[in-house]
Order: structure tokens, then sequence, then C-alpha cells
């Protein structure tokens, strides 16, 4: 069982980020939401990771609409985590590196805009902390090229159909994810070793 297998899903249309207590939510896009729930189900501090729709202009959208790009929603993840184990600077330090940010509207062969790469800060503080984070990722070399990772505010997230959730753990025999999310899932474990759930083995 991964850190966040087993939290409700949240309610379509969700248009603001719940605490309780400590907990905060992120809102990613980084190309297709199998391999970035995949991602940060591992993390520590993680409590929840549900894929979804946001940015876009289409009430309750469908996958095959997103697909379809024409409702301007990118694929994302909303990720629920407690900022004592895991800070949403050091998420973003993550995000930024386990996908590639410098390409615009796409992720390897995944094409549209709704794969683009994509922050929706739900406060003043998490825009801020992402503007700073891009700034120190493009300091540090990791990338060759300009950071295109859209900042924007959120306004409301819908939550994808039941079959993509835990869609890598649940369908680990599918070719998608043997020749894609199994390798990158493998590569952000050997790097975030020390970051991993006491529960990924």
């Amino acid at each position: 069982m991964t850190a966040a297998s087993s939290p409700e899903r949240p309610p379509s249309g969700t248009t603001s980020a719940s605490t309780q207590g400590t907990i905060e939510v992120a809102t990613l896009g980084g190309g297709c939401f199998w391999c970035t729930e995949a991602v940060f189900s591992d993390l520590r501090g993680v409590t929840s990771v549900f894929p979804g729709y946001s940015g876009g202009r289409t009430p309750n959208p469908t996958y095959e609409q997103v697909c379809e790009g024409n409702t301007g929603h990118a694929e994302v993840v909303d990720v629920t985590f407690d900022p004592n184990v895991i800070s949403y600077h050091d998420l973003l330090s993550i995000f930024l590196s386990v996908h590639d940010p410098t390409t615009p509207n796409r992720q390897g062969n995944d094409v549209g805009t709704q794969y683009r790469s994509a922050i929706f800060f739900h406060n003043p503080s998490q825009e801020s902390t992402a503007r700073q984070v891009i700034g120190e990722v493009e300091r540090s070399g990791i990338w060759n090229r300009k950071i295109v990772t859209e900042v924007a505010p959120f306004t409301v997230f819908y939550p994808a159909e039941s079959y993509h959730r835990q869609y890598f753990r649940q369908n680990p025999e599918r070719a998608y994810c043997q020749a894609i999310i199994a390798p990158k899932v493998a590569k952000f474990r050997k790097h975030f070793a020390d970051r991993l759930s006491p529960s990924i083995s």
C-alpha cells in the first residue's frame, strides 16, 4: 500500500483547498496524471493523491473531452500533504525534477495542452514559493532550457474517472505502465530514496 491509497475522493468541482490542522493541498500538472500520481504517492508526508482536471473552461469535463484539447484543462494531481513532513517548497523542487518543465504542452510522446507543466497555487504564499522554486531550479542547471511551467491561480478541480485512480498500481502489466511509468518511478525512487514513505519497499 502506498502513502496515498485510502482517503476518499474529493467532490467534483472542488473550488478551494480544504485544510485540517497542518494538512495542505498542492495542485500540479506534469503531463500524464498516471505518471504524476505514481510518483507523488510514494512520498513521505503525502497523505493522498487524486488525478483530475484543472485550469480549463468546461464544467465537469470527461477524459475524452480533455484529450481532445478543447476544454483548456490540464491533467493534474491534487496532492494532500503534511508540511511538517514535506514542505511545499520541497514538493515543488521534486515536481520540477521528475518531469520536463521546459517543453510547452508536451511530455515525451504525450502532446497537447492537457499535458502542459502547471502549478495551480491556492494562496499567495504558494504562488511566491512556486516562482522562487522555478528560479532555483533554473539556476541549478538541471535543465538546459528555460522552464515554461504555467503558474496560475487554482480555480476548480474535477476528479478524474474512477478507473484513472492508482492506475499504475492497478495496471502494472499495461504496455504504457511498463514502458513509461515503471522506469520513471524507479528513477524517482533511486534519486529520492530518503524521501520515500516507509510503506515503500
